[in-house]
């Protein structure tokens, strides 16, 4: 009995060993949670804000720096590019440097490289600084969401989350007015210079809150995986310069478009079969194999996409079709972003009582319900109807961003965590970039076929057309122009207003088609895992 006795208890303690606790499960940064989630979501909303920012200020730096509008864009395509690769890569070059070294790497060279553009001389200075501004600023959205994640336990995520839904929401659409307003008002240079105290005070915050978790340190011994690196270099690369480069040149008419799409295919197609295989990848596959984050990318990228096109699509309306100026353009956005700040709390509370799925699926149908809405535009609208469409579009995102992002990583081992940021954010920018190229590419192919449609009434055996004719005409004739003068005036009115009429169902055309793929994805929500996600990862699998 005595010697069985202590060769029981050993069994015991073997069979209950492999059931110990992570010695890590419980561990929590020292300093506040929420404070830290301020903090780094400070970092991301400065990142994220130079992406559109810089839209409005091209026609000023074009000729600040003497050159043209179309070289000018190369400004915000090298920022583009840089970004779209650093994202995919930035979960291992953090296993590697070290997050909280890397995240700090990033915010300091940003902020030097935003000082820099501030005081370029030259476009190919400007080109250059904005590139490196891109590679650095390319690691803080997925260094935030990785911090956030392991600063949080699941069940407080969806709240941590709506903090950073305001960097990652509402800075794209302050971006514009806030760019326009200092353009107009001050020096295109100020909109760089304006991230030097902020990177600053971000850097001191970061420095003194942020703690790398215990169990990053196993995974510093990665190694570097150059075909990796290279393929996605290749792809992401090639594919952003197509994107942005591709309505200059005409797309596919475009030889240069036609090798960047070529050799953009072959390198995601390639890096997605050498990451696959590979024994020690840049990027770990193995996210996708859990349901949750898989639907959950499927579902942002189509966030993306629909949220850039229609924040450059609703001032495009704007300036070019009822003539507002660049910074009233992008007032059109602003409440929006209000109306998205309200929400999120209330988001919040029916995250704790309703299934994450039904909560993502309602924002999609509130969204393509809104885009549809939207799509009744004309020449006379006003004002307060546009910016009343645009916060219907925006109020959807509310129920969308925050679950979306909680939910795709409840199930995830911790491990992944960094590579399923670096990806999420990934999908997020790089189907907001196709959105944005769709969208204006859609607008110069509907406004042709329109056009094309609305010929066949413009013409002197279609009596209505006649009478709009004579009708402008003697309001001509009454302001004391010739007769044939007036004639001829009153044509090119007419055909002028033909085009405005064209341009306006080709907008409408956009916002159809963006409520329409809000609307099937609908479908792909039930995909989720029943889960109610502010709750815990309880039944996430």
């Amino acid at each position: 009995m005595s010697v069985a006795a202590p060769a029981a208890q050993e069994k015991k303690a073997q069979k209950a060993k492999p059931q110990a606790a992570d010695p890590h499960q419980d561990w929590r940064p020292s300093g506040n949670p929420w404070a830290i989630a301020v903090v780094v979501t400070l970092a991301a909303f400065m990142e994220i804000l130079d992406t559109t920012i810089v839209n409005v200020a091209l026609p000023h730096i074009a000729g600040s720096l003497s050159s043209s509008n179309d070289e000018a864009t190369w400004a915000l395509t090298s920022y583009l590019v840089a970004n779209a690769i650093v994202l995919t890569i930035s979960g291992w070059l953090s296993a590697v440097i070290g997050r909280k070294r890397y995240f700090l790497i990033c915010i300091g060279m940003f902020t030097v490289c935003s000082f820099l553009c501030g005081v370029a001389q030259s476009l190919p200075e400007l080109v250059m600084f904005r590139l490196a501004q891109g590679f650095f600023g390319g690691g803080l959205q997925p260094s935030q969401q990785a911090i956030i994640l392991d600063t949080f336990p699941p069940e407080r995520r969806g709240a941590a989350f709506g903090v950073t839904a305001i960097a990652t929401i509402v800075a794209p659409v302050l971006g514009p007015t806030l760019g326009g307003y200092i353009t107009d008002a001050y020096d295109w240079r100020w909109i760089f210079f304006m991230n030097i105290p902020v990177g600053a005070a971000a850097v001191a915050l970061v420095y003194v809150l942020v703690e790398d978790p215990p169990w990053l340190e196993k995974a510093k011994s990665r190694r570097v995986d150059l075909i990796g690196l290279s393929l996605i270099t290749l792809g992401l690369g090639c594919m952003q310069i197509m994107l942005d480069r591709g309505e200059d040149d005409d797309w596919f008419e475009s030889g240069f478009i036609r090798l960047m799409a070529v050799v953009a295919a072959a390198g995601i197609v390639g890096a997605i079969l050498w990451l696959r295989t590979a024994k020690n990848p840049i990027v770990n596959l193995e996210v996708f194999r859990d349901r949750n984050f898989a639907t959950g990318c499927v579902c942002i990228a189509a966030v993306g996409g629909v949220l850039y096109a229609g924040a450059v699509v609703i001032p495009q309306f704007a300036q070019s079709v009822i003539h507002y100026t660049a910074t009233w353009s992008g007032l059109i956005l602003s409440p929006g972003g209000v109306a998205i700040i309200v929400l999120i709390p209330f988001v919040g509370i029916i995250m704790r009582h309703v299934q994450t799925r039904f909560v993502i699926a309602f924002g999609f149908a509130l969204m393509g319900g809104a885009f549809l809405y939207s799509s009744r535009l004309s020449p006379q609208i006003d004002f307060g109807t546009l910016v009343v469409m645009r916060a219907l579009q925006t109020a959807g995102l509310a129920f969308l961003f925050v679950p979306i992002s909680t939910i795709a990583y409840i199930s995830l081992p911790r491990r992944l965590n960094g590579d399923a940021a670096a990806l999420f954010s990934m999908f997020r920018n790089v189907f907001g970039s196709i959105g944005i190229s769709l969208a204006t590419a859609m607008i110069t192919e509907r406004s042709q076929v329109h056009q094309a449609q609305l010929s066949k009434w413009a013409s002197p055996f279609h009596e209505p057309f006649n009478q709009l004719v004579e009708t402008y005409q003697r309001a001509l004739v009454a302001m004391g122009h010739a007769a044939q003068a007036a004639h001829d005036l009153a044509l090119g009115r007419v055909y002028q207003s033909y085009r405005t009429q064209a341009q306006v169902l080709a907008y409408s055309d956009v916002f159809f088609y963006c409520g329409l793929v809000a609307l099937c994805v609908v479908p792909f929500c039930f995909f989720l895992s029943n889960t109610i996600a502010a709750r815990g990862a309880a039944g996430a699998h």
